[in-house]
């Protein structure tokens, strides 16, 4: 009993150590007061390349001594609107003013500003935007958030006025326009909110000029501040469909030559718009609104450019990386789905004629060079998406056609990649393309993300910071990626040894990959984590072959509950504020709020099974999966009864991807990029174990000189005395789960027409390789007559008729 035990112990206690050691990241806490005057500047559409020391002097000079990055103006809408903008920022979450298209330009910032008195101001349509947010929206934001942490707050401009009303529309102190003078204005509440204007079109001197007089008056309230106040200037929202990233500056005390980033983030230099609302309370003092808020507090990080025209560069690099992603990631992943389909479509009437059959009339099997032709092409295909994430080492977003290169060094990088593994040492091995192809993946991804996922963001194998979901870390395209890599990889390398230490290797190789995901040193993915360490569970308690037994379940479940037990602990242990979404889920469930969360993910679920062309990849693997190779002539059941471990692997992959896509808010986003590498592959290994197999068909008649059943003493191998050797008369054998494809029985048929198992093809896939000893070769028993002789586990061996 404590030999079946001990793999599952082994994997509660080498999972439960790698998180404890790493998961444990440590807490920046809670940011003191710095200030005693905040005021934010907002200028809508403001982008970096609007930012040049002869357009924009003050602005230069803000940023030369203060704190710079790339702010992601992600609100309810997209795009977003300077009124959506205006509103999130007021918010410190995810608002839009209401729910009406955006075709073209953005509408202009008109709202009815009522001033009952010559102190304050009243917005009528701020009730009907909170009822809006509250009822039809998912974020449960709450308009003017900000303005009621605070006993006074001054507003200057209509978007201004739309941040700074309070839910039920009343503004505190409020100014159409900027004074000549605001030192008074200013002075008069903590906290102060500046429409500075919009910046807007695409005509490079109509911006110059609104960048100008947004400058202009940025001067005249820097001129104005109260000593210890942080001036914030932003881009807060974009003015057309094109969304992008835009200008965030901060200047004040603790803001001196660094990059602003957040909690919200992860990554120096960027930053949320929903961060400024937080950032403007944590800097005076005051509590934040409990719930309400789905932003961090900004903090300032180290490592910036001395130079700022050098600082400044990066920003504006990135914002045209981001837009050009959007428009490549679309054609590519549209490609590839199109791509896999007609692999899909291709490989189906080459499944049905790969086993070898003699009988006349039977179809003739395909030629060698079509099936070593579209072998590459599976192992091109499960390659492409880490091809498309080494592709963006090369900057080709900065090229006048940003889309031919990308296509082209992917075609490359793929192209390099396909003749590796087509080359490698295994490759002619029945599981050796699965295995190289898995291992090459998962490392791929994994030294993105031990280097600081620079190919990931941005990326178009990776993830946007113009959608404002992830900045840093592993993104949805990776996480399927190293799910499946790491677990087919484990279950090819596992095949490889002793059944009892078959759990051990896949809880080693897959347990690196679940501290890669979910350490925040990292991945800082919990939730990929936790799906991920669902699959390893599965994977190693299937590994050893039969079915998932109640014990086998049992001791899955522990571990995998071990790990997120682990997970939930020590993420509880961090302020509220840094927690992770599994600690700000546990934190919800315990005050009652967790069904907004819930909601929440049930809405990005249903929001991403829609739109994404990963949904599609799945649904085409799932189908091809389900009707192809399935199927008794697929030989997909046939790989999993001879190799566990890779069934294995498999079971992991699917429980894993499906776990961490709809936890995660994706739905079938990371079971689309898994399937993309698993199913390619399983797809050839099932094309291989059908080219090995051994023939249904009657072999030719015994010659009457040669005695049949052989006798007692007779041993496996030629037949003695027989005319040509032995090769006429083949022996019933026995092929069990362990023993490997049954390739190496004598053929009748000349060697131009043998599987490829006995020219040379799966020499390696033996018992010997397996680790597992070879199984008596049983004699046929008298009287067999022309029945197929039959063992529990084996293959189906012809029996000679007498």
């Amino acid at each position: 009993m404590s030999r079946r035990i001990m793999p599952f112990l082994l994997a509660v206690a080498m999972l439960a150590t790698g998180f404890a050691a790493l998961v444990q990241r440590p807490a920046a806490g809670t940011p003191k007061r710095t200030v005693d005057y905040v005021v934010i500047a907002g200028v809508a559409g403001l982008r970096w390349d609007d930012v040049d020391p002869v357009a924009t002097p003050t602005l230069w000079q803000m940023a030369e001594r203060g704190s710079i990055g790339s702010l992601s103006v992600r609100s309810a809408q997209q795009p977003t609107c300077p009124m959506d903008g205006w509103l999130t920022l007021g918010a410190g979450n995810y608002a839009a003013w209401n729910g009406l298209p955006v075709t073209g330009q953005c509408p202009p910032l008109d709202v009815a500003v009522e001033r009952p008195d010559r102190i304050g101001a009243y917005l009528h349509d701020q009730r009907a935007a909170v009822r809006h947010n509250q009822e039809k929206l998912r974020w449960g934001a709450v308009p003017g958030a900000l303005a009621e942490s605070v006993r006074c707050t001054v507003a200057v401009g209509p978007g201004a006025a739309i941040a700074a009303a309070r839910p039920f529309g009343r503004v505190d102190r409020y100014q159409p326009s900027l004074p000549r003078d605001p030192t008074d204005l200013l002075a008069s509440c903590v906290l102060s909110i500046v429409d500075l204007g919009t910046v807007a079109g695409d005509d490079p001197a109509a911006r110059a000029a609104a960048a100008r007089r947004a400058d202009a008056a940025l001067a005249r309230v820097l001129a104005a501040r109260p000593d210890r106040s942080l001036v914030m200037v932003a881009g807060v929202s974009d003015t057309d469909q094109a969304s992008r990233l835009h200008v965030a500056v901060a200047d004040g005390p603790g803001w001196d030559r660094g990059w602003v980033t957040s909690a919200s983030t992860g990554r120096a230099g960027y930053l949320q718009l929903v961060d400024l609302a937080p950032t403007a309370l944590a800097a005076l003092g005051r509590p934040t609104p409990e719930r309400l808020f789905i932003g961090k507090a900004a903090t300032m990080a180290d490592g910036r450019p001395h130079d700022l025209a050098a600082a400044i560069a990066r920003p504006a690099d990135a914002d045209q990386e981001a837009r050009a992603q959007r428009r490549v990631a679309m054609w590519f992943f549209a490609l590839l789905a199109g791509v896999q389909l007609l692999l899909s479509v291709a490989v189906v009437p080459l499944l049905r004629r790969a086993r070898r059959y003699a009988k006349p009339g039977d179809p003739a099997p395909a030629p060698r060079w079509l099936l070593s032709a579209v072998e590459v092409l599976l192992v091109a295909a499960a390659l492409a998406i880490p091809a498309a994430l080494v592709a963006d080492a090369v900057p080709w977003w900065r090229t006048a056609h940003a889309g031919l290169v990308f296509g082209a060094v992917t075609v490359l990088v793929l192209a390099l990649a396909t003749v590796a593994v087509r080359f490698a040492r295994h490759y002619r091995t029945t599981l050796g393309p699965m295995g190289l192809v898995a291992g090459l993946a998962a490392i791929i991804v994994g030294a993105d993300v031990l280097t600081g996922a620079r190919l990931q963001l941005n990326g178009v194998a990776g993830y946007s910071a113009l959608e404002g979901g992830r900045y840093a870390g592993i993104g949805t395209v990776g996480l399927g990626v190293i799910v499946a890599g790491t677990l087919l990889a484990a279950g090819c390398l596992a095949q490889r040894i002793r059944r009892s230490w078959r759990p051990a290797v896949i809880v080693a190789v897959g347990g690196s990959g679940v501290i890669v995901v979910g350490s925040p040193y990292l991945g800082a993915d919990p939730v990929g984590a936790i799906a991920l360490t669902a699959g390893v569970s599965v994977a190693a308690a299937i590994s050893t072959g039969g079915w998932l037994t109640f014990a086998r379940f049992a001791w899955a479940t522990i571990a995998g509950l071990a790990v997120t037990a682990g997970f939930a602990v020590l993420d509880l242990q961090r302020p509220a504020a840094e927690r992770g979404s599994l600690g700000r889920f546990l934190t919800a469930v315990g005050d009652g709020t967790g069904g907004l969360t819930v909601h929440r993910s049930g809405a990005s679920n249903m929001a991403a099974l829609g739109g994404s062309t990963l949904s599609l990849l799945a649904i085409i693997a799932a189908v091809l999966v389900w009707f192809a190779l399935l199927r008794p002539w697929g030989g997909l059941k046939r790989l999993f009864g001879i190799y566990p471990a890779i069934r294995a692997g498999m079971a992991g992959v699917a429980v894993a991807s499906l776990i961490g896509g709809v936890l995660g808010g994706s739905a079938l986003n990371v079971a689309g990029a898994a399937a993309a590498l698993a199913v390619p592959m399983a797809t050839l290994a099932s094309l291989r174990v059908l080219d090995h197999a051994t023939d249904r068909t009657h072999p030719p008649l015994v010659p009457p000189e040669i005695p049949w059943p052989p006798r007692d003493d007779a041993v496996a191998g030629p037949v003695a005395g027989s005319a040509d050797g032995g090769r006429g008369a083949p022996v019933a054998t026995s092929a069990d789960a362990s023993a490997g494809p049954a390739e190496d029985l004598p053929r009748t048929r000349p060697a131009a027409e043998r599987p490829m198992a006995e020219r040379g093809v799966g020499a390696s896939d033996t018992t010997a390789a397996e680790g597992d000893p070879p199984p008596a070769v049983p004699a046929a028993p008298a009287g067999a007559g022309g029945s197929i002789a039959r063992q529990p586990g084996s293959a189906d061996v012809a029996a000679p008729s007498p």
